[in-house]
């Protein structure tokens, strides 16, 4: 990233540091006190059967401590206009895109039925401009203080990124805008000039980008971090690696950092020999993304030793992948960084197993996933969704569940971190 002198462009860091410190939300409460009925409705969802969760000694998992302070659709009362004030300065200097990067959580003692939460909320810091994937913008961190009877129960951090996309041609031929002229134009609009001189800039670095068909084909790098790395590092070597519980032998997929069904965190892996079926699927047609050509097929693989993943399914035509389709593990190279595993539909296959038959079968699965279509900040997607029948009667096995052992192999999947 350039950080050159750009008029405005001091100016505007300044006015968003002046939020560090200041209240998000103050004297929150939450609309529920900690209960049962919920902690039963996380614990089936998540496939988590841990003990520790029932009966008269119940305390709530510790991964819920955000979920007793949700607001709903109402919100909160207690939340201050600072963040939203913060938010409008950025969208005002053309940082008008957001997503969600991370979040960070500290427990401090377990929460049990009938505790009353309070919360208070600060803006904890806002970054330097940054230049990542999606495009250049800043890091803002919000940290929540949770108490439950007035004790400090948890801390939760949550880190979001107000962005200019890199990519401004609707149809994805252009390739990632310069990151000094989109500060420029950001710094520009801040100052008061008219957004559609930023624009214009925008379009201009865009349309001179001498290589921007092979930035078209660029695909988004996975997000890779102290959790899954041993899964990118088995990748490099063409291993599908899963990871096993010393403790009770369960088998999970996606990487996590402890064991779902007894909470261990001991864990060793096994080797997958690459066998599998379409447990469920969906054909992507709409929006169109750069690299990705639709339509194209996106499974949920069961693997022979009963862990699902989520892949591409090539070697065969979109409208022909059905479930029960047997494939096989292969590494698919897409550039001179990115090799990723995919699954190719066994050769002499027919089209699979009626998905009304299917349900037959009694799926063995971590997970517990349904097979989810690429994100897009870009309107409601256009898909083909094909499930088993009666799916919802498996009971899926893990918790916790980490978006960053996927595959980057989704318009959205790989998602840059602070510091890309």
């Amino acid at each position: 990233m350039h950080d050159g002198a750009v008029p405005g462009r001091d100016d505007l860091s300044a006015r968003l540091k002046g939020y560090e410190g200041r209240a998000a939300t103050v004297g929150g409460v939450g609309k529920d006190p900690v209960n049962a009925p919920m902690i039963r409705h996380w614990c089936e969802a998540m496939g988590d059967t841990n003990p520790a969760y029932d009966g008269p000694d119940a305390v709530a998992p510790a991964t819920m401590l955000q979920a007793w302070t949700m607001g709903g659709l109402g919100g909160h009362p207690g939340r201050s206009g600072a963040y939203d004030e913060l938010l409008r300065l950025l969208d005002g200097a053309g940082y008008t895109s957001v997503v969600a990067t991370d979040c960070e959580q500290e427990y401090l003692r377990p929460l049990r039925p009938g505790d009353r939460i309070t919360f208070d909320a600060v803006i904890e810091s806002v970054s330097e401009r940054k230049t990542t994937k999606l495009g250049t913008g800043f890091f803002i961190t919000t940290r929540m203080d949770i108490r439950a009877g007035g004790e400090l129960a948890g801390t939760h951090r949550f880190r979001i990124l107000k962005y200019v996309p890199a990519h401004r041609n609707p149809k994805g031929l252009a390739g990632a805008m310069d990151s000094s002229s989109t500060a420029e134009s950001s710094a520009s609009v801040a100052n008061g000039v008219e957004s559609s001189a930023a624009e214009a800039n925008s379009a201009g670095a865009n349309s001179g980008e001498a290589n921007s068909g092979e930035a078209k084909r660029r695909r988004p790098r996975p997000v890779i971090n102290r959790d899954n790395a041993g899964f990118w590092e088995g990748v490099e070597r063409h291993r599908l690696l899963i990871q096993r519980c010393t403790t009770c032998g369960t088998l999970r997929f996606p990487w996590l950092p402890g064991c779902g069904a007894c909470g261990s965190p001991d864990w060793d892996t096994v080797e997958s020999g690459g066998e599998g079926t379409v447990y469920s699927y969906v054909v992507m047609h709409h929006p169109p993304f750069p690299a990705f050509d639709p339509p194209y097929a996106v499974g949920l693989i069961e693997l022979a030793e009963g862990v699902r993943i989520v892949s591409n399914v090539v070697g065969v035509p979109h409208d022909q992948v059905r479930i029960g389709l047997p494939v096989r593990l292969e590494f698919q190279r897409y550039d001179e960084e990115l090799e990723l595993p995919v699954f190719r539909a066994v050769d002499g296959s027919g089209g699979g197993d009626d998905p009304g038959a299917s349900a037959a079968r009694e799926p063995v699965g971590l997970g517990g996933s349904a097979a989810r279509e690429p994100v897009s900040s870009g309107g409601p997607a256009v898909r083909e969704l094909r499930v088993p029948a009666r799916s919802a009667a498996r009971e899926p096995v893990g918790s916790g569940r980490s978006a960053a052992s996927g595959l980057s192999e989704g318009p959205f999947a790989g998602r840059s971190g602070e510091g890309s």
